[in-house]
């Protein structure tokens, strides 16, 4: 059987360390070094993080035009005829596209 005990005003003030100036100054100082060391880390994070976005959109905008194409060659399949303009637009549009991904 456990007991619960509620704790009192003295046990909280007991694990609340009293620092003096100097050690709080000491302590700011460490926390500071502390984060002014991780800031490369978290640069090249940053960075990372940034190229994996760029992919990503790169990514989908791919994706997208693919599919505008393929839309465009079934409209064309349904009655454009081979040598007309819009065969020759999306033609040229296909190969612009292909030249923007290599």
């Amino acid at each position: 059987m456990t007991q619960n005990v509620e704790p009192t005003e003295n046990t909280l003030n007991d694990k609340d360390p009293k620092l003096s100036k100097e050690e709080l100054a000491q302590r700011r100082e460490e926390i500071t070094a502390f984060y002014k060391d991780n800031i490369p880390h978290l640069e090249v994070q940053a960075e990372y993080e940034s190229l994996l976005a760029l992919i990503e959109k790169s990514r989908a905008e791919r994706m997208q035009a693919q599919m505008f194409m393929a839309q465009q060659y079934a409209a064309q399949k349904e009655g454009v005829k081979a040598n007309s303009p819009e065969a020759k637009a999306f033609k040229e549009a296909m190969e612009n596209a292909a030249e923007k991904v290599d």
